[in-house]
């Protein structure tokens, strides 16, 4: 029998439709309210990625750190019932907890297999980035509201025998936040799905920080490069944020595979762009260890029952070891170069299928 009584949250002035706290608006089993944090190094060391998820309408708060450490890949993933605080962000080993909204969050996993302790403190404001629908045919897929932010980190990291010193003018720390609709595994596919195949998909995804800017890219392109979602914005405290237009990318692929090891971004008027540079410096796909689909041993939203704590150390020294990771998406950390200056952030980039502009005709083409 459901347990319909008030929630803690409930008794704050918050409520966006005439139900509790407990429950959101849409019945929709793929209903999700998410974040990502990001924390890389200046060198190309070390990127820690790590995240929490809730599934109000599957039950489901899961979360999960993996930590890209030369070769190596370490993993922790916890998965439990939701319970009725919201306002708890714990899952196992793993904690978020918001110290100051939108300003400082404390980051916590006490696993023997990987362990942190870290400040995010926010030095820019949050932004948000384009309303986000898509769907496939007539049937609505994913909607999504996000926002994004880059600041500094502080604290320490623990894994493999070593400790790594975080600092804020060593590392970097971008984060994410969306809720909405997204694509839950466990849904049927049917003759829906077999009459409507992916052809391709191409995406960009670039929070990057600077000393005195934070600028903000993504682009999302079809098999015949029609572009769905695109947005460049460069935020200066004190200044009206700056839009830079239609992003221009030009990637340099690692030969015999989709793995960008450079990249050029033409932001602004073509006339005379802003060039955005991007030099890769150490890679994550976000399919191995964290979640994301296409992942064959967790993905995100699916039930573990209660108490599920996972960790494994994955060897990416072999790409053919984990076949399926390029057909997901990969956060690559990155230096970046914009009008003189350095900065940090991710790269984050998936392509798989056909993309016509990039010369891709298929799901097994690759870079000459």
């Amino acid at each position: 029998m459901a347990d319909d009584r008030p929630v803690p949250l409930d008794e704050y002035p918050v409520h966006q439709v005439p139900l509790s706290m407990k429950h959101v608006a849409t019945g929709d089993r793929n209903a999700y309210d998410r974040c990502i944090f990001h924390v890389l190094d200046h060198h190309g060391e070390a990127l820690l990625i790590l995240g929490l998820g809730v599934y109000p309408n599957l039950g489901v708060i899961d979360a999960y750190a993996t930590l890209r450490l030369g070769d190596p890949l370490h993993a922790v993933r916890a998965s439990d019932a939701l319970g009725d605080d919201r306002m708890r962000l714990t899952v196992g080993p793993l904690t978020i907890d918001v110290e100051e909204p939108l300003r400082r969050l404390h980051l916590r996993c006490t696993d023997d297999l990987l362990s942190y302790d870290l400040t995010w403190t926010a030095e820019f404001p949050a932004l948000w980035e384009p309303h986000h629908v898509q769907r496939r045919g007539d049937r609505l897929t994913l909607e999504g509201r996000r926002f994004v932010q880059a600041g500094g980190v502080s604290g320490v990291i623990r894994a493999a025998g070593r400790e790594l010193d975080v600092t804020a003018d060593g590392w970097t720390g971008t984060r994410d936040r969306s809720w909405g609709v997204r694509p839950v595994p466990g849904e049927e596919g049917g003759r829906f799905a077999e009459e409507r195949p992916t052809e391709g998909f191409h995406w960009i995804w670039c929070p990057v920080r600077f000393e005195d800017r934070f600028l903000m890219v993504v682009v999302q392109e079809d098999a015949d490069g029609h572009r769905t979602l695109n947005d460049a914005t460069l935020v200066r405290p004190g200044h009206r944020d700056r839009q830079l237009g239609w992003p221009q990318p030009e990637i340099a692929y690692r030969s015999g595979t989709r793995h960008p090891e450079r990249a050029l971004i033409l932001l602004g008027d073509l006339r005379k762009p802003v060039e955005l540079e991007a030099e890769i410096l150490i890679s994550s796909p976000l399919a191995i260890g964290a979640g994301y689909p296409p992942a064959d041993d967790w993905q995100h939203g699916t039930w573990r029952g209660r108490g599920w704590t996972d960790r494994r150390t994955y060897d990416l020294s072999d790409p053919a070891a984990h076949p399926l990771a390029g057909y997901g998406v990969t956060d690559h950390a990155a230096r970046f170069r914009l009008e003189g200056r350095v900065g940090h952030g991710i790269f984050e980039h998936g392509s798989f299928g056909r993309h016509d502009p990039s010369g891709f005709s298929a799901f097994d083409s690759v870079a000459p």
